[in-house]
């Protein structure tokens, strides 16, 4: 299954984000950002679904929680940053 990391500024935005978006009933999993794409050293990134994406940026933008990055979470450990 192909999932994404919604990179948040913050554990505390991490926990806004995941919480809004399983209140819209989008499963979403809070966790540490890998150190590849983390480019501040203490980011927290919210993990969704492929078919979920889509919601997830919708909804977020519309309870004000806009995200900072979002990268593909390829099978080989890699990640590529999706331009929104």
């Amino acid at each position: 299954m192909v999932y994404y990391l919604i990179i948040c500024r913050s554990l505390t935005y991490a926990q806004r984000t995941a919480a809004a978006l399983e209140r819209a009933g989008i499963t979403a999993h809070i966790r540490r950002s890998p150190r590849a794409i983390d480019q501040e050293g203490c980011s927290h990134s919210v993990k969704v679904s492929e078919r979920n994406l889509r919601n997830a940026l919708l909804i977020l933008n519309r309870v004000g929680l806009p995200p900072k990055r979002v990268f593909l979470m390829k099978g080989e450990g890699s990640y590529e940053e999706v331009l929104l």
